[in-house]
């Protein structure tokens, strides 16, 4: 159901709290005169703060810098108007003793009163008790069809409109921000040169990462890495290119769903991350990177608030990439002890939406301890797939090796001998490899000459890999993955070599 569907439903059911979080003031407003309007003309009263009630002549004023006063407007209505009062910013007050015994009372009166009252906040902030008669009704960003009825009248007033093709991209990248934000920055861009353009989109995409960078809950991170910078995980990579096309329109019409994502388990270095970021690069989709601490916040309600806001803009800005880097740190402890519940609240919303979501929103998960992972998140249908992704087998290592050495020494890669020296690093993962090469880069720096196969083995002879510093842990993720309960990244000759894997 719309917003407006759901809305005039609670006013029929006559309910009489109705808690709307969202920043779009303005929006929301005219969304809900609109209802009004088809729910028998009623009467709209609209108080802040500042100015108290305005609108109504009458009533011009009313309840100025008095919360309690505000209420008490709704009392000296005549019972049988059919009225709305719609009180802006009033979760700041809900604190307050009066208000909230006030608030109680007029709930138990409005249950037989045609009217409602309407607490307009940017977030929520409810107190426990008045959970019990408070409904809460989310108001979703601008789908794409309000957004491109705002962009072709803006477009139209310039006396150009846009192609089909331009307006489709312009729309879509105005997914995620709110109305107010879409009409700013594309009259910056009509102030600029006089009309909507092609390259607009680019400042569309600054005001989404400004966006972005405000909630401090997503991150918009910059993918440029390819799939070829990643060594090895050669049947991860079959199953991405097999679903390249997945987000197309094409596959829509053929009737494919969307991609779901991938749990990505394994050991540290091993090129998890680098592989989220691979993806967003192949598929051309923007990469949002989620820091799951960030869900947390200190008031009551404000968890669950963050988390469905998360949900809300990652759908928003679909199709995109939400990585999730280490999830099983983030949800280890969702049996809720010490924090009352909050974190059993907000994986539960996490993983519901895992399962249930129709937005082409692909989730890429990483973790490293499979054993603190709630089983509910290893369930078939949050992910499409779950792969295990271990130490890279010799040919693997030559592959990372030749990938940086590309990168560090590409016109003179042919002097390193690729073969030594992943025959020389036993067990080494990526992000060991990658180490050495570091290190035999500062040798050959401090004696003013370029490094040499020598410095990487004298280097990798150095450093001790993890697979010997964390040999149990290791080991109980590869015979985890041998005992079938995820798919192999990498393409071994059998599932004999993870569980018998050398460790020197």
């Amino acid at each position: 159901m719309s917003f407006s569907e759901d809305f005039e439903l609670l006013l029929r059911a006559r309910y009489p709290l109705i808690y709307i979080p969202t920043c779009e003031e303005e929006r929301v407003e005219v969304a809900i005169a609109a209802c009004a309007k088809k729910q028998g003309n009623r009467g709209i009263y609209i108080w802040d703060f500042v100015d108290g009630y305005q609108g109504n002549p009458n009533d011009a004023g009313f309840g100025r810098r008095n919360p309690l006063q505000a209420l008490e407007l709704v009392e000296k209505i005549a019972a049988s108007a059919k009225a709305i009062f719609i009180l802006r910013d009033f979760h700041r007050f809900l604190e307050d003793a009066g208000v909230s015994r006030k608030l109680k009372n007029l709930a138990r009166l409005l249950k037989s009163q045609p009217k409602n009252l309407v607490i307009l906040s940017p977030r929520i902030a409810i107190p426990e008790e008045l959970s019990e008669v408070i409904t809460v009704l989310e108001f979703h960003l601008p789908t794409a069809p309000e957004i491109k009825a705002e962009v072709e009248r803006l477009s139209a007033a310039t006396g150009k409109s846009l192609e089909g093709k331009v307006l489709d991209e312009v729309v879509r990248s105005c997914l995620g921000l709110s109305m107010e934000r879409i009409r700013r920055v594309l009259a910056r861009a009509i102030a600029t040169h006089g009309e909507l353009r092609p390259e607009d989109v680019e400042l569309v995409l600054e005001e989404k990462r400004q966006t972005i960078r405000q909630t401090q809950i997503l991150e918009f991170y910059p993918a440029t890495e390819n799939i070829s910078d990643v060594g090895g995980l050669d049947n991860l990579k079959d199953w991405l290119l097999l679903r390249g096309g997945a987000f197309s329109e094409r596959a829509r019409q053929y009737g494919l769903p969307h991609p779901r994502g991938l749990l990505l388990v394994g050991i540290q270095g091993t090129g998890k991350s680098l592989m989220a970021k691979a993806i967003a690069h192949h598929w051309h989709l923007p990469l949002l990177r989620l820091d799951v601490g960030r869900l947390f916040g200190g008031l009551v309600g404000e968890s669950e608030s963050r988390t469905r806001q998360m949900i809300q803009l990652a759908e928003a800005l679909s199709p995109c990439v939400l990585w999730i880097d280490e999830i099983d740190k983030a949800f280890s402890g969702v049996d809720g002890k010490g924090d009352a519940g909050t974190s059993n609240r907000v994986f539960g919303t996490f993983i519901t939406w895992l399962a249930e979501k129709t937005s082409p929103v692909f989730v890429v998960a990483t973790a490293n301890n499979i054993q603190t992972l709630p089983a509910e998140m290893l369930r078939k249908g949050r992910f499409d797939e779950i792969f295990f992704v271990g130490l890279p087998t010799q040919e693997e290592r030559k592959a990372i090796f030749a990938v940086h050495l590309s990168r560090l020494r590409p016109h003179n890669i042919k002097n390193y001998d690729l073969d030594r020296l992943a025959y020389e690093t036993p067990d080494f993962s990526g992000a060991e490899i990658e180490q050495s090469l570091i290190e035999a880069m500062h040798i050959g720096f401090s004696q003013n000459r370029d490094f040499t196969i020598d410095d990487i083995l004298e280097a990798a002879s150095q450093i001790v890999p993890l697979a010997r510093t964390a040999q149990e842990q290791i080991q109980f993720l590869q015979e985890w993955a041998a005992a079938g309960k995820a798919r192999l990244a990498s393409k071994h000759s059998s599932l004999s070599c993870i569980i018998q894997s050398q460790f020197r």
